[in-house]
C-alpha cells in the first residue's frame, strides 16, 4: 500500500470532494502548481477517471493537471500521470467500470498504487479520489474504504454554498471515523454565488461558511488550513496564477516535513518505557516493542510508515482484518444510540439479538447465553456455572475440574487453575490455586488415525476422581496457547461419553477455536458433540471490542437456578451494547461470506509455505489445520530476536516458547500468506530463532 512516510521517504495527501462537481480537479491542479511554486517536486494522480473514453483525451482530468504546470519549466522532469482506470460512463467508478464488463476493488488499487510507487517516486504525490467519499466502486467498497486503506492525509474540497455546510460537515465526520487526517479544506466560491439568492447578503454568508467550520475543526482539536478559492470562469495562465497564490498557505503546510515519524515512535516508546506494563513482560528489561500508527485490513502500519502483513490476528481476534467498514459501521450507529447502559434489571436490543444469533450458530441444545467481558471472565463463569449445577443436584463434593495438560483458558484465577500445571503459571502461585484433576494431553494426532488407547488415562482419572469432578473442560481439537496441538476429534467424542456416564459436565473452551478458525464454525464440529457449557470470544467482535459469551444447556440453567437460587456472577460492562452490536455485525459477515474457502485457501497456502520447514534440522514438527500454522522448534526461540527480525521483514508473528505459529485475517491474499511463511523459513534457515 501507499504510504505517508515510507523508507524511501514518499509523502502525499489525497484530494477528496464533498460531491461531485465542487471543483476537486481545479483544487488539484492548483496545488500542483502551488507546491511547485515552494519549490517542491510533486505528482499528481486520477484514481479513477469517468466520462472520458481514453486517458490520453484532451477532457480528462490529467490535461488539466498539465495545463496548470504548462509555464513552469521546472515541472517538466515530472509531468502528471494518466489515471489508473478510465471508463466512458460518466457515471460512479462502480456503474462505470460494470457498463464495460469489468470491476474494481481496494486490493487491486492499492496494488496499481504500490506498482506506481515503484516506478515514480516524487517528493509529494496527489492523489485525486472520483466524487464523493462515498461514491462506489464496488457493490461492497466505495471512495473512502479507498482512502482509508491508503491511510494519507485528506486535502477536502468542497462547494462553498448555501448547503455546502451540511455536505462538508457529513464529510468531516465520514473522515474522522475512517480515522483519517484532515490536511486541510478547500472552500471553492461558483462563479455567481448569488444566483438563486435574492436578498440574501452573499458574502456575509459566505464568510460565515467559513467561520463556522473552522469553528467545528477547532472544536475537534484539528488545526488543518482552511481557504477558500473562487470558481474561475477561464482557466488561463493568470487564473491559474491567481489559484495557486491563494493554495499556498494549505501547499505550505502540506509541503512542510514533520517530525520524523520514527523520532515520533521513538519518543512514543520512551513514554510507554515509563508509564505502560505489558502483557508477560517485565518492567525491569522492558520487551521488545513496535510503535503503530493505525492499522487496515491485514496490515499494522507502524509509527514510521512501514507496513507488516498480520500474521497473528491480533491474538487470533481480527478473524475479518481491521476496520471493516460492517463492523465500523456496527460500532458508529451503535455509539450515537447507547454506547452502554448496566445490564441488571434491564435489557437491551443488541444483547437479545446477539444471543439469538450466537445460540443459532451453536449446537441445538444451547438455549441460554451469559455475556461476559473476555475470554478468562467466560470459563470462570463455565466453572462456576458447572459447580452451581452440581449443587443444584445435591451433589456439593463435586468441587473440582478434569482436564488435560497442555492447556491454556485465561489468567484470571480459576482459569490459571485449569491451564497447563507444568508450563503455566501453577509454580507461581502454589498453595493459592484450586487444586485440580490432570490428565495426559491428547495423544492422537488429527492427521493420524485415532488410537482408542489415547482415553485410557480420561477414563482412569474419571474412575478415581467421578464423585468429586464437577466437570471437565478442555480446548476443543486445538489446544492453543498451550502448546498449538491438533488432537483427533474421535478423542472429544469418547470424551464426552465419558463424561456423561461419571455425572460430569463438558465444558469446551472455544474461545480460540470459535467462528471458523479451525475450518469449522466452531472446533467441535469437528465432533459432532454435545457439550453441556460453551465458552467463545476473542473474534466474536471481529477483534474489534472485548467480549465473550458463556451458552449453556436448558437442563445446567434449570439446576443453576434449582430451589430459588441465582446465577451468582454479574460483571460491570456485562452486555455492552456497542460490543453486542459490533458482535452481531460479525456474525453476519460470517453468514454473508464464503468465509469457509477463505479459511481452505489459508489452509492451503500455510501447507504449501510452511511444509518445508521440517526438512530444517532444528524443525521438531510442522502442522497446518484451516487457518493455523504450526513451526515446532526443538528447543526454545530466541523471540527478542525473531521479533526484530519478522519487523524486519515486513511481517507481525509472535512465537513462544517453541513455536512460530501463524494465524493470519481470513482476508489476507494468497501472496501475503506467502510472505508470512517465507519470513518463516528465513529466520529457522538463517538460525535467528536461536
Amino acid at each position: 500500500m501507499l504510504r505517508n512516510a515510507d523508507q524511501a521517504g514518499l509523502r502525499g495527501f489525497f484530494v477528496a470532494g464533498s460531491g461531485t462537481d465542487v471543483g476537486k480537479t481545479v483544487v488539484t491542479a492548483a496545488m500542483l502548481r502551488a507546491l511547485w511554486r515552494l519549490g517542491t517536486p510533486a505528482q499528481a494522480l486520477k484514481v479513477v477517471q469517468t466520462g472520458v473514453r481514453d486517458v490520453q483525451s484532451p477532457l480528462g482530468d490529467t490535461h488539466v493537471y498539465a495545463t496548470a504546470l504548462e509555464d513552469m519549466p521546472q515541472a517538466k522532469a515530472v509531468q502528471p500521470t494518466q489515471p489508473l482506470y478510465c471508463f466512458a460512463l460518466p457515471a460512479s467508478p462502480h456503474l462505470a467500470a460494470a457498463q464495460e464488463q469489468t470491476s474494481l476493488c481496494v486490493e487491486h488499487l492499492c496494488a496499481a498504487l504500490r506498482r506506481f510507487q515503484a516506478e515514480s517516486a516524487p517528493a509529494l504525490l496527489l492523489l485525486e479520489g472520483a466524487g464523493g467519499l462515498h461514491v462506489p466502486i464496488n457493490a461492497q467498497e466505495d471512495m473512502l474504504d479507498v482512502m482509508a486503506a491508503l491511510g494519507l492525509p485528506v486535502l477536502l474540497v468542497g462547494s462553498n454554498v448555501l448547503g455546502g455546510l451540511n455536505h462538508m460537515l457529513l464529510s468531516l465526520d465520514a473522515l474522522r471515523d475512517a480515522g483519517l487526517r484532515l490536511a486541510g479544506i478547500a472552500l471553492v466560491t461558483p462563479a455567481d454565488p448569488s444566483a438563486g439568492c435574492p436578498g440574501v447578503d452573499v458574502p456575509t454568508l459566505l464568510a460565515d461558511n467559513a467561520a463556522f467550520l473552522r469553528q467545528r475543526l477547532a472544536q475537534r482539536g484539528c488545526d488543518a488550513a482552511l481557504v477558500t478559492v473562487p470558481r474561475m470562469p477561464c482557466l488561463d495562465l493568470a487564473a491559474w496564477e491567481r489559484l495557486s497564490s491563494l493554495l499556498l498557505p494549505l501547499a505550505q503546510a502540506l509541503s512542510t516535513p514533520c517530525a520524523e515519524p520514527r523520532n515520533k515512535g521513538e519518543l512514543l516508546l520512551q513514554r510507554d518505557a515509563v508509564a505502560v506494563w505489558h502483557p508477560y513482560a517485565s518492567t525491569v528489561t522492558p520487551p521488545a516493542l513496535a510503535p503503530v500508527a493505525r492499522t487496515q485490513g491485514n496490515r499494522i502500519v507502524l509509527a514510521d510508515g512501514r507496513e507488516l502483513i498480520d500474521g497473528m490476528s491480533s491474538w487470533w481476534a481480527a478473524i475479518h482484518g481491521y476496520n471493516h467498514p460492517q463492523l465500523m459501521a456496527a460500532l458508529h450507529g451503535q455509539a450515537g444510540r447507547m454506547p452502554h447502559v448496566m445490564f441488571g434489571g434491564l435489557t437491551h436490543e443488541p444483547a437479545v439479538a446477539l444471543a439469538e444469533r450466537l445460540l443459532h450458530c451453536l449446537p441445538a441444545d444451547m438455549e441460554r447465553v451469559f455475556f461476559a467481558d473476555s475470554g478468562s471472565v467466560a470459563v470462570e463463569v463455565a466453572m462456576k456455572m458447572a459447580l452451581q449445577y452440581q449443587i443444584g443436584l445435591g451433589e456439593r463434593q463435586r468441587v473440582r475440574f478434569l482436564t488435560p495438560t497442555g492447556g491454556y483458558h485465561g489468567d484470571t484465577f480459576g482459569a490459571m487453575s485449569v491451564c497447563d500445571p507444568v508450563n503455566g503459571m501453577h509454580s507461581l502461585f502454589k498453595g493459592i490455586l484450586a487444586q485440580q484433576v490432570f490428565m495426559e494431553r491428547p495423544s492422537c494426532r488429527f492427521d493420524r488415525p485415532f488410537d482408542p488407547t489415547s482415553l485410557d488415562e480420561a477414563r482412569r482419572k474419571l474412575q478415581a476422581h467421578g464423585q468429586e469432578i464437577a466437570a471437565v473442560i478442555l480446548e476443543p481439537i486445538v489446544q492453543g496457547a498451550g502448546g498449538m496441538w491438533f488432537y483427533h476429534p474421535d478423542y472429544l467424542t469418547g470424551l464426552a461419553a465419558l463424561c456423561h456416564e461419571a455425572g460430569a459436565l463438558l465444558i469446551l473452551d472455544e474461545i480460540a477455536t470459535g467462528f471458523g478458525r479451525t475450518g469449522k464454525m466452531f472446533a467441535m464440529q469437528w465432533a459432532k458433540v454435545k457439550p453441556d457449557i460453551v465458552c467463545c470470544g476473542k473474534a466474536l467482535t471481529g477483534g474489534v471490542l472485548t467480549l465473550a459469551a458463556t451458552a449453556c444447556t436448558a437442563e445446567v440453567a434449570a439446576n443453576v437456578c434449582a430451589h430459588g437460587q441465582v446465577f451468582m456472577h454479574g460483571p460491570t460492562f456485562m452486555a455492552n451494547p456497542l460490543a453486542c452490536a459490533v458482535a452481531k455485525a460479525s456474525l453476519d459477515l460470517l453468514g454473508e461470506t464464503d468465509w469457509q474457502e477463505r479459511v481452505r485457501s489459508l489452509e492451503r497456502c500455510l501447507k504449501h509455505g510452511l511444509n518445508p520447514c521440517a526438512t530444517l534440522p532444528d524443525v521438531a514438527d510442522v502442522r497446518v489445520l484451516g487457518g493455523i500454522g504450526v513451526v515446532e522448534t526443538v528447543q526454545p526461540v530466541n523471540t527478542t530476536a525473531l521479533h526484530r527480525f519478522f519487523v524486519e521483514q515486513g511481517v507481525w508473528i509472535r512465537p513462544f516458547n517453541r513455536l512460530i505459529y501463524l494465524m493470519p485475517p481470513y482476508i489476507s491474499s494468497a501472496e501475503d500468506v506467502g510472505h508470512l511463511c517465507h519470513a518463516v523459513r528465513l529466520a529457522l534457515s538463517a538460525g535467528i530463532h536461536c
